[in-house]
């Protein structure tokens, strides 16, 4: 019993330092943009595509790298509107400057199935 008790209070502990505050997650922006160019990465590690992306005119428009090419060609993401993080520091991939963090899931192969909308929306719409 004792030993139990003591496994439940470690968990509980490592879920707490996982927790996000509410705070935490007003920080982080994610928005609406719509993929405007589609360029192949060669100097990337794995498989690549730089992207550039419309936010609206209050963000802008912004470059990513996506690890998306197993699932979708150059031509299905022209115009497709996604889901990405806006506010993080830019962050330098070869001689490339990602600005944003597209999202998506990953399946087991990682293989990434972009967030997007089902519907057309404006640029720059905050998700919450």
């Amino acid at each position: 019993m004792i030993i139990h008790q003591c496994y439940y209070l470690l968990d509980m502990e490592v879920s707490k330092t996982n927790e996000l505050q509410w705070s935490d997650f007003d920080k982080v922006e994610m928005r609406i943009g719509t993929i405007l160019e589609i360029a192949d990465f060669p100097e990337a590690r794995k498989p690549a595509y730089q992207l550039t992306i419309d936010f609206g005119s209050e963000i802008g428009i912004k470059k990513s790298s996506a690890q998306i090419t197993k699932r979708y060609s150059k031509e299905a993401l022209l115009g497709k509107q996604i889901v990405a993080v806006v506010n993080f520091p830019k962050k330098q991939i070869g001689k490339f400057f990602s600005e944003c963090l597209v999202l998506g899931s990953v399946g087991n192969e990682n293989d990434i199935v972009l967030l997007s909308t089902d519907l057309k929306v404006k640029n720059g719409l905050r998700i919450g």
